[in-house]
Parts: C-alpha cells; structure tokens; sequence
C-alpha cells in the first residue's frame, strides 16, 4: 500500500436509531488516524452534537483486531514543514475539543488495543467500556515525538501519574484492567457480545433521559477545560516541530520497518 493510498483510505460512518447515533471510524492498517479520517471524525460528532434526532452518543471503531492504531505513519513520514505538521497534529485537537464540546453523552466502545491517539480518543469520552483486549500504549516518545496534544485528556481522565507511566515507558502495553484501574474504563468484559449488550443496554436508558440533564452534567465533567482550544493548539505546534527533526524521522522509519 502506497503511503498515497494509506493517507486516502479509511472511513467515518454513522447510523442513528431511537436517539442513539452509532459513529464507526476505520482504516484498513489497524484503524490508524490519516488527517482526512480525523477531520471527518470531529466534523461528525460536532454535527451529531445539533441534531434534535440525538439524545446520546456511541463511539466504536470497525473490524475485531486494533481499536486504534493512533497516527498514520505514512501521513507522518509525509510531513516536510511545520505548518503541515501542526495542521496534522491539530486533527486529535479537532477530535478531543469536539467530543468535549458536544452536548451529548459520548460512550466509547473500545473492542481492541489502543495507542497513541486511541489512547487520547478513548480518554475523550464520557463513558468507556472495553474488551480485556484493550490494552493501552502512549508510543510517542519511542518515535521521537511525545503525547502532547491526546496528554491532558489523558491526565484527565487517569491523573498525571498514569499518564506520565504510559508516556515515559512508551514500548510497554498496559493491560484494560490497569486502565480500568485508572479510570480510563468504566468496565471491562471479556467477550464484545457482552460489552456491546451493556453499551446497549446504558445507551438505551440514557436515550430516554432528560437531555437538558445531560448537557449541564456534561459541562460539570469538562469544568476547567475551557481553555483546551488554545492549549491543544499548543501542543500540535510542539508535535509539529518535533515531527520535523531527523531523530524523529529516522525513528518513525525503523519502526515502520519493524
């Protein structure tokens, strides 16, 4: 597959039944995130956000394998200047302020391992169940970058501590039951029939909630976050820059070969 082809393919679809929109992203190498599948992913949950039809939000990814390989590699490997980088890097921006400013309930359905911005998709959430599948794994820094733009709504869903253990040890996986532990995972299943019955089941009930309940608790969850437009703006630009260096390309390119 040509990094042409790489950057081009992938998906973002949505289906909505008795309230409930079902959002479905993916890409054919492990659901990793090219610019124009970021940029459509924010678009859609932003537009689901204002429509009257939807009471409450599901976030999955497709297939059974990876959940979300984080950022394409090919599209990565691509970026030549610092302007392209940060507008690449401003794509997770774009995903995370969306899921924050929509007025909906978001609940994440993770089926498989998470990385780098499947980690910061995850954390962006208002309720997240997975598989025993779902492990965990910051791997920017073992690419020469860092997790800087997906890093506070990682923190804030599972404190600096964790955060920092996934970011510095960035080669390990974490197992789903230490980002249950953490906070990322509301609750873990072992098989997806029984995850996608709970979500069902969670999804079903807060169709039939109050949804001007639901708004003001959401704005309760994202309290202190108001800032997060400039903030993530601010650590695209970081990644941008770091992206452009020759440690950064030489290591993005030994691990594409691994």
């Amino acid at each position: 597959m040509s990094t042409a082809n790489a950057v081009d393919q992938g998906h973002v679809e949505f289906a909505i039944d008795n309230g409930i929109a079902t959002v479905e992203f993916g890409h054919p190498l492990s659901n990793s995130l090219p610019g124009k599948i970021l940029a459509k992913l924010a678009t859609t949950i932003s537009e689901l956000g204002q429509n009257k039809d939807v009471k409450v939000i599901v976030l999955k990814s497709a297939g059974e394998k990876a959940f979300c390989g984080g950022a394409s590699f090919d599209e990565l490997i691509s970026i030549k200047d610092l302007a392209t980088g940060k507008v690449f890097f401003s794509g997770f921006a774009n995903v995370i302020n969306a899921c924050r400013k929509c007025p909906k309930l978001i609940i994440g359905r993770v089926h498989g391992k998470a990385v780098g911005g499947g980690v910061g998709v995850a954390s962006a959430v208002d309720y997240c169940f997975a598989t025993k599948h779902a492990s965990v794994k910051l791997s920017e820094l073992a690419v020469g970058i860092g997790p800087f733009v997906v890093g506070p709504a990682v923190e804030r869903k599972i404190g600096l501590s964790g955060m920092s253990q996934l970011a510095i040890d960035a080669t390990e996986w974490q197992t789903a039951q230490w980002a249950k532990e953490k906070g990322l995972y509301a609750e873990i299943f072992d098989t997806t029939e029984e995850m996608d019955e709970a979500i069902s089941t969670l999804a079903g009930k807060l169709s039939k909630s109050n949804p001007e309940a639901m708004e003001l608790l959401k704005k309760v969850f994202w309290q202190g976050t108001e800032n997060w437009d400039d903030l993530l703006a601010e650590r695209a630009a970081m990644s941008g820059k770091l992206v452009l260096s020759d440690f950064t390309v030489n290591a993005i390119n030994a691990f594409k070969k691994k």
